[in-house]
């Protein structure tokens, strides 16, 4: 596989790049809270020029690029109004005519809990790419690792989070923590990431198994 950045093997993620970077800038230039969004962009900051350096050297299926786009276009909605503040129901209401919140009787904005659960099911694929690129995991471990990965990850930046709040306080602290007076908000982040991953493994090694079933029953026609 060629995968110089100018070949045509490289121009899907390098498209989604470009489509990525034009609405980073797009929501960056007024966001609702300008220190909020830069905290909640430290580590965008350090990922993507890791997966733009590291293209060379792993290259991740196109599936999995456009899965880790989404999840950090959400990232970034959810940057630019800060995640307690994410109008999704009145967008939800413009297109279908009632709100989704009342109907559902809820009583904080789930923006964040669906953007944890996406981390998990969005970034599970390439975090299965990547320790199948670098590990030897047998059987059942090929699955168990990635999900460990993931989860491990989500608690680390829970930790990161508590530490930046703890660290600035007062309405910033509050915003990027962003808890919503729930005591038990950073638990229900790290269950609904491992919840995501524990979807994508499982879909995955479906998928998995039916390739090699089919595979070994052409080799056997």
């Amino acid at each position: 596989m060629n995968d110089r950045p100018g070949s045509k093997d490289a121009r899907f993620p390098l498209l989604l790049l470009a489509v990525f970077l034009v609405v980073a800038v797009a929501l960056g230039i007024a966001p609702h809270y300008r220190q909020d969004w830069l905290l909640e962009n430290v580590l965008v900051m350090l990922a993507l020029p890791a997966l733009v350096f590291g293209f060379r050297r792993l290259r991740f299926s196109d599936a999995s690029y456009a899965a880790l786009f989404v999840f950090l276009v959400l990232h970034e909605i959810g940057a630019h109004y800060t995640y307690a503040e994410v109008p999704w129901d009145r967008w939800f209401a413009a297109l279908s005519g009632f709100s989704l919140h009342d109907a559902l009787g809820l009583s904080r904005n789930p923006f964040d809990r669906a953007i944890h659960f996406a981390y998990g099911l969005l970034l599970t694929p390439a975090v299965v790419e990547l320790v199948a690129a670098r590990t030897v995991s047998p059987g059942a471990w090929r699955w168990i690792v990635p999900v460990s990965m993931v989860t491990a990850s989500s608690a680390l930046f829970e930790l990161f989070e508590w530490a930046a709040a703890v660290w600035f306080g007062g309405d910033l602290g509050v915003a990027y923590l962003g808890t919503q007076g729930d005591p038990w908000d950073a638990q229900q982040d790290m269950l609904l990431a491992l919840l995501g991953s524990v979807v994508t493994v499982v879909v995955l090694a479906v998928v998995s198994g039916h390739r090699r079933r089919r595979a070994a029953a052409s080799t056997n026609q």
